[in-house]
């Protein structure tokens, strides 16, 4: 069985996807494996660099992902060149790892799930739902950004309203992380997974 998260910009799916993985799944966060893949030297890397040029490393010669975010996230056509030059990769890793945990439960987190179309390869889709106040204020506590630009950057992913069709499961993030867990635990005997 393979589940995908997601859900907009800091409404929680890492805390899902964890709940999920104490009950004995194996998770998979599509971004931890785009941080890795443009660490120097790989792939994804030299693509970002090649079109969105040097003024994107930081002092260490890493991708500043702060300043990558402010180029991309005001500007749909850089972000959908981004996703273009990143996707296939992200999506060929995560495959790689599906095809080694066969017979398990796996849960994939990715943001973007349904833009990329890779939610056709899940079984069952888990829409992770949050009022926006949360929102602003994970992000704000976990990574440090400005509440404007969390905003730009939920307005730059697909609207809510529209993922709700693909969503098997809603899980309600906006209340206690019991109330949260109760729903996890629900879905996971619910499937049987």
């Amino acid at each position: 069985m393979i589940i995908g998260i997601t859900g907009s910009f800091g409404s929680g799916k890492t805390t899902v996807a964890k709940m999920f993985a104490k009950l004995g799944a194996y998770t998979v966060d599509a971004d931890k494996i785009y941080h890795s893949l443009i660490k120097p030297g790989k792939s994804c890397y030299k693509k970002i660099v090649g079109h969105f040029g040097k003024g994107i490393l930081g002092r260490t010669g890493h991708v500043d992902r702060k300043k990558l975010g402010k180029i991309v996230f005001k500007d749909k056509a850089k972000l959908r060149i981004l996703n273009e030059l990143t996707h296939p990769e992200i999506i060929k890793e995560v495959k790689r790892i599906i095809r080694v945990g066969k017979g398990k439960a796996i849960v994939i987190e990715a943001s973007l799930l349904i833009e990329s179309s890779f939610y056709k390869q899940m079984d069952r889709i888990i829409l992770v739902a949050s009022d926006k106040e949360g929102q602003v204020k994970r992000i704000r506590e976990s990574r440090g950004i400005s509440a404007k630009e969390v905003l730009k950057r939920i307005r730059a992913q697909m609207p809510f309203k529209k993922k709700l069709v693909f969503a098997d499961f809603i899980i309600d993030n906006s209340g206690s992380k019991t109330s949260t867990l109760n729903q996890v635990k629900e879905i996971w005997k619910q499937k049987g997974v």
